[in-house]
């Protein structure tokens, strides 16, 4: 009964009853409900009315998809050449899906699910969506598919931190050549060099970074952690590494965990009260930049 729906891009479950008018009623919501759990389907709302739209439509193959809910997938029924390991040393880690990816590194299924189904439905749920996946725990992971143990679950999020990592020392070789000399170029620093504040922080978090006399960064350097407030970011705690880094100047960086970056009050008076130590210390406050997953906003240039 499946097939059918891959020629709509959406439809409700009325539609998806029609179409099918030869299954069950009940069969037909039943499948539309395995489909939504695996990350096939996505449930949607247009016009107040609930429909259903595929993930990725182009990927799904209805009839290996019924084979599975018939038979199961476990990996000694799985050809040798598909298995996601085997195609990995094959054709690289970047020719595997998202699916392909985490059933590697869940390594390990459970009776009647196996590491490649745990994969694949962990993919299809988190296919429109990927960011969130380092901030959903093991809970939330274990009701997508049981293969997410203690162990796997582990293995998931080191796997996520240690692409972090490199892609973090990536870019600091090419932070040799950055030279913070605009708005644009500020902002754009920190886009990068601070995605995880505007993705995963669910905190305020309030950062520097030290510059030297070509307004190349040094170094970044986390202050403080909660609401800012101008009692909690004292110059001397803010300055104190810079002075250390000997830098010529500083980039002010706060995230706004709400998503929106327009500058509070409170901002704006932090920005002035550093503004004006740093001109007693001889370390010239660039700009303000806080980062929230909308975009990222100057503060001086909001002023």
């Amino acid at each position: 009964m499946v097939e059918p729906l891959t020629a709509l891009e959406e439809f409700s479950s009325e539609q998806a009853k029609a179409v099918c008018e030869q299954a069950n009623p009940a069969y037909v919501t039943s499948t539309l409900k395995t489909l939504v759990r695996e990350g096939i389907l996505q449930r949607i709302v247009v016009d107040d009315q609930h429909r259903f739209r595929w993930s990725e439509p182009e990927r799904f193959q209805p009839e290996k998809w019924i084979d599975q809910q018939i038979h199961g997938l476990q990996v000694r029924e799985t050809p040798e050449q598909e298995r996601p390991r085997e195609k990995l040393l094959r054709n690289g880690a970047a020719s595997l899906s998202n699916g392909d990816l985490l059933a590697i590194l869940i390594r390990v299924g459970v009776q009647k699910e196996s590491a490649i189904t745990g994969g694949n439905l962990l993919g299809n749920r988190f296919a429109m969506q990927l960011e969130k996946l380092p901030r959903t725990d093991r809970e939330e992971l274990r009701e997508i598919s049981p293969t997410i143990n203690r162990v796997s679950y582990a293995q998931i999020m080191a796997g996520i931190e240690l692409g972090r990592r490199v892609a973090a020392a990536q870019a600091s070789h090419r932070q040799d050549e950055t030279r913070i000399t605009s708005t644009e170029s500020a902002i754009q620093y920190c886009a990068n060099e601070f995605a995880r504040l505007a993705t995963d922080a669910v905190q305020e978090e309030f950062h520097i970074v030290t510059l030297d006399t070509k307004h190349k960064p040094i170094r970044t350097h986390q202050i403080t952690i909660g609401t800012l407030d101008a009692s909690l970011v004292h110059p001397r705690e803010v300055f104190r590494p810079a002075i250390r880094d000997a830098a010529s100047a500083v980039l002010l960086v706060h995230n706004h965990p709400s998503g929106d970056p327009t500058p509070s009050r409170e901002d704006i008076q932090v920005t002035e009260r550093l503004t004006d130590a740093g001109k007693l210390l001889g370390i010239v406050v660039l700009d303000h930049i806080i980062v929230a997953s909308q975009r990222c906003l100057s503060i001086r240039e909001e002023s």
